[in-house]
């Protein structure tokens, strides 16, 4: 039995993933880690970068997501003429009552698809910072509040630059995790092949989350109770990659505070009201990986993120685990 959240709320919550991943699984076949973190996020109130190769699924399991919960879902297209204001909206002013209106833009929403995010020119990309760190915008000196809950999926090919403005550190810091879907297995391609998959658009499930049981979550995710030798495991990861001579710079406190928040809901998700050291070990590398770049960049993106995750993982194997 729980010692610190009821057993009833530890159910409801487990009930909630369950529900989520049944309704997403029917569409996205055979990549149930990459469901598992996806929830974790959605658990933690963070931010996802889906980075991939074209075709694998990564927009599908955006509108997916969005689908299964009864919330307001916006779709925004980066491209390099993307300006800001088609992000966060404008001020225009009203001439019958003689004053400016604000007109909110798509990132007014609970589930926000920020496709091909590299795309757009780093003045673009940066009107997400606000609103990704706090949830709110600010406009000519109003600051407007956006949806609750409200979580940016962006979408990125880590292959293809031609055309594309990398992502600066202060906004890959933003999200909570990066995750990569992979090709299916055989098995699960031919179940694909043989289906017959609506679009995006005729995307529907029957039974769908509403936002206060998200919100309930989020809430029970800061109960979690972390031992001091959890969390002193946690600082010592941390450290190791400030020290690490192959890293540029080591992981910011924004950073460890996300390693924590990411244990908090995978305890969570798999039913306890406490932090392992596994839990703190399966989401190390999604939540630290993408804050880190090498002293000696590689010019193969997939190829210096494999040295990153390698090193994370080396890390891993020499800190001592809680006793």
């Amino acid at each position: 039995m729980s010692e610190f959240l009821p057993t009833e709320e530890i159910s409801s919550t487990q009930d909630v993933f369950r529900r989520l991943k049944t309704a997403i699984g029917t569409r996205i076949k055979g990549k149930d880690e990459v469901l598992d973190n996806v929830l974790i996020c959605l658990a933690a109130g963070g931010h996802i970068l889906l980075e991939d190769l074209p075709g694998v699924g990564k927009t599908t399991l955006a509108y997916c997501l969005a689908k299964a919960m009864d919330s307001e879902f916006k779709r925004i297209q980066f491209t390099s003429d993307l300006l800001p204001t088609d992000v966060t909206g404008v001020s225009i002013y009203d001439e019958p009552s003689k004053r400016f209106v604000f007109k909110p833009g798509p990132i007014f929403s609970n589930i926000v698809l920020a496709d091909e995010i590299n795309r757009a020119t780093p003045k673009t990309q940066s009107s997400l910072l606000e609103v990704m760190d706090h949830g709110k915008v600010t406009i000519d000196g109003q600051t407007h509040e956006v949806g609750d809950p409200f979580i940016v999926l962006a979408t990125q090919n880590p292959v293809d630059y031609e055309g594309t403005f990398p992502l600066p550190e202060s906004q890959m810091d933003r999200f909570l995790m990066r995750l990569h879907m992979g090709y299916p297995n055989p098995e699960d391609e031919l179940h694909i092949l043989k289906g017959d998959l609506d679009g995006y658009d005729n995307i529907s499930f029957e039974d769908r989350i509403s936002p206060l049981e998200i919100a309930s979550i989020r809430k029970t995710v800061t109960n979690v109770y972390v031992e001091q030798s959890v969390l002193e495991y946690m600082l010592n990861l941390v450290t190791a990659t400030r020290t690490e001579t192959e890293f540029k710079a080591g992981i910011s406190v924004r950073g460890s505070l996300a390693l924590k928040t990411a244990s908090q809901a995978r305890a969570i998700y798999l039913g306890r009201d406490f932090v392992l050291p596994e839990d703190v070990q399966a989401v190390s590398v999604a939540v630290l990986g993408h804050r880190l770049n090498l002293r000696r960049p590689s010019s193969d993106a997939l190829e210096e993120r494999r040295m990153v995750e390698g090193i994370l993982s080396r890390i891993q194997a020499i800190v001592p685990l809680p006793k």
